[in-house]
C-alpha cells in the first residue's frame, strides 16, 4: 500500500513540474504586456524574483526565459505567472551585476504559442537594503479595522508583522527608523491606549505622552538625526472633509501645526518661536544628512473666514540646527518656493550622502497621496535646481518616499496600479540624478496576490536589517496605563 502510494504521489510531482514545450509559436514584433510592467527595469542585484504574469486573463500559458550574455538561462513557466527559483535567480543576478539581461517571454492563447521580442533588464551593482516596514490598511476614510507595522525581506518574499492592532485597541502609524536601523524606531498609537512608543537602541520599549502644555499636540511625523539622540517631530491638528465636486475627493488639512526637535538623551523637547508661529503651519521635519539642518514645509494659515483648503500651498525651508547644542538658527531660508508656481510641498527626504532631496510636488495642501495630480521631484542640493522624477511619476499618486542608505534606491507610495490602493515601487538614482523606471515591489504571484490583498501599504521606510521587535512587549507597554512624559528645555 505504501509503494503505491509513493508512486502515485511520484507522479503528481512528476506531473506538476512538467512544462510545455513552446512550439508553432507566432513571431510577435511588440514586447509583451506582463504584469507588473517590468519591462526595461534596473534592478537591486539582491532583489527578489521578478516573477510577472500576461497582463491579460486570456492567456493559458506563460513561459519566460532569461538569458545572459554568457549564455546561461533561468526558464520558468505557469499557468497563471511565471515563478522563478530563489537560489537560481540569486545566482544569476549575482554573476550579471553590472551587465544586462534578456527577457523572452511566449504565452499560450486559444489559437496557440504567441513568442514576443525580448525585453532587457539591469542589474545594478548598487545593492537594496535588507528591507522595508510599511503599514497594511484598507484605504478607508472614517474608521479602521485590522492593520498593522511590517516587514518584508526584499530578497525573498517573506512578510512579518511587527505589531497588529488586535493585540490593543486603536491605529498604528508614524513609523520610523534612524537611517534603516531598527534597533532605533518611533512608533506613534492613537485611540484610547494613545502613546508614542520609543525603541533607543538597547531593544526596550517605553511609551511616552508627548503632549505638554507648552507645544500643540503629539508628536507624530518623526524623524531621526543621524547622530540618533534627536528626533524632529510637528504636533499637528488634523481634519478631514470631502469635496463636493473634485478630482481629488478627499481632503487631510491642518488647522494649526508646529515643529519641535526631542532630545532622546535628555528627555526634553527643543523650541524655537520661529517653527511655532500662529500664522504659519510647519510640518515634515527632516535632518539634513549632516544633521547641521532641519527642513520642513510651512503655508500661511487661512484666515477664519477663509475656508478654501485649495488655496494652502506649501513650500520647502531650512533652519540651522546646532547638534552640539540642540540650538536653532535665528533665520528661516527659502529652499523651494512652489507657491511662486502654484504648487505645494510636501514630504521631503534629503539623501543619506547629502547630494539630493527628494520632495512631493501637488496642486495644493500637504496629503499628497489622495491627490492624484501629486509627482516626485529631485531636488539637487549642490546647484538648487529641481526636476520632475521622469522616470519614477505616473499619470496618478506619487507621494510618501524614501531613500536606502546607500542613496541610490527610492521606495515610493503610488496608486498607478488601478488609481485606488497605494503600492510600493522602487527606482534607481544614480551619482548624477539620473532616475530609472521604477518597479513594483515583487511578489511569489504578483496577479493574485495584489487582485486579493485589499489594502494599501502605507509610508514604506527601508530597515539595514530584521526588526526582532517584540509585539508581546510593545503591545503589554501600550495596554499598560503608565507614560512617561516629555519634557521642555527651559
Amino acid at each position: 500500500m505504501k509503494k503505491v502510494l509513493y508512486t502515485l504521489l511520484c507522479l503528481l510531482l512528476a506531473s506538476a513540474c512538467t512544462t510545455e514545450t513552446v512550439s508553432d509559436a507566432r513571431q510577435e514584433t511588440v514586447q509583451p504586456q506582463i504584469y507588473p510592467d517590468y519591462l526595461g527595469v534596473t534592478i537591486p542585484v539582491n532583489i527578489a524574483p521578478l516573477n510577472f504574469s500576461m497582463a491579460d486573463d486570456a492567456a493559458l500559458l506563460i513561459d519566460a526565459v532569461i538569458t545572459d550574455r554568457h549564455g546561461n538561462n533561468l526558464h520558468s513557466q505557469g499557468e497563471e505567472s511565471v515563478d522563478f527559483g530563489l537560489d537560481d535567480w540569486r545566482q544569476l543576478l549575482s554573476q550579471n551585476r553590472g551587465d544586462s539581461l534578456s527577457v523572452t517571454v511566449s504565452a499560450k492563447y486559444a489559437d496557440g504559442w504567441h513568442t514576443y521580442r525580448p525585453f532587457s533588464l539591469y542589474v545594478s551593482p548598487d545593492s537594496i537594503d535588507y528591507g522595508i516596514c510599511y503599514r497594511l490598511i484598507a484605504p478607508g476614510h472614517e474608521v479602521w479595522s485590522k492593520m498593522g507595522i511590517y516587514e518584508r525581506d526584499l530578497s525573498s518574499f517573506d512578510e512579518r508583522p511587527l505589531i497588529e492592532n488586535t493585540q490593543f485597541e486603536g491605529c498604528v502609524n508614524c513609523h520610523s527608523f534612524n537611517r534603516g536601523d531598527p534597533s532605533k524606531m518611533s512608533l506613534h498609537i492613537r485611540g484610547p491606549h494613545g502613546a508614542t512608543l520609543l525603541r533607543k537602541g538597547d531593544g526596550s520599549i517605553t511609551a511616552y505622552n508627548t503632549k505638554t502644555d507648552q507645544t500643540l499636540g503629539l508628536c507624530v511625523y518623526p524623524y531621526w538625526h543621524p547622530t540618533g539622540r534627536y528626533i524632529a517631530y510637528s504636533t499637528n491638528t488634523t481634519k478631514q472633509t470631502f469635496h463636493s465636486a473634485h478630482p481629488n475627493l478627499i481632503e487631510v488639512f491642518d488647522e494649526a501645526s508646529d515643529l519641535q526637535v526631542y532630545d532622546v538623551d535628555k528627555n526634553e523637547l527643543l523650541l524655537s518661536p520661529l517653527l511655532k508661529q500662529d500664522s504659519i503651519y510647519e510640518t515634515y521635519p527632516v535632518f539634513s544628512a549632516d544633521g547641521r539642518s532641519l527642513y520642513f514645509c510651512a503655508a500661511r494659515a487661512l484666515p477664519e473666514d477663509n475656508h478654501q483648503l485649495d488655496s494652502i500651498r506649501y513650500n520647502l525651508y531650512r533652519i540651522d540646527f546646532d547638534p552640539a547644542t540642540g540650538k536653532f538658527g535665528d533665520h528661516i531660508d527659502t529652499v523651494v518656493d512652489a507657491v511662486a508656481q502654484q504648487k505645494s510641498v510636501s514630504f521631503p527626504r534629503p539623501s543619506y550622502d547629502g547630494r539630493f532631496l527628494c520632495y512631493t510636488l501637488s496642486d495644493y495642501g500637504q496629503f499628497s497621496i489622495w491627490h492624484h495630480e501629486a509627482d516626485l521631484y529631485l531636488l539637487d542640493l549642490a546647484t538648487g535646481e529641481s526636476r520632475p522624477m521622469a522616470g519614477a511619476n505616473s499619470k496618478d499618486t506619487e507621494s510618501f518616499h524614501n531613500w536606502t542608505t546607500n542613496s541610490r534606491w527610492l521606495v515610493f507610495s503610488s496608486r498607478r496600479d488601478d488609481g485606488l490602493f497605494t503600492r510600493p515601487y522602487f527606482c534607481h538614482v544614480d551619482a548624477k540624478g539620473g532616475v530609472s523606471k521604477a518597479f513594483m515591489l515583487p511578489q511569489r504571484n504578483p496577479r493574485r496576490f495584489y487582485r486579493e490583498r485589499f489594502l494599501s501599504f502605507n509610508v514604506p521606510d527601508f530597515i539595514i536589517g530584521p526588526t526582532h521587535f517584540d509585539s508581546y512587549q510593545a503591545s503589554r507597554v501600550i495596554n499598560d496605563e503608565s507614560r512617561e512624559n516629555f519634557g521642555v528645555r527651559k
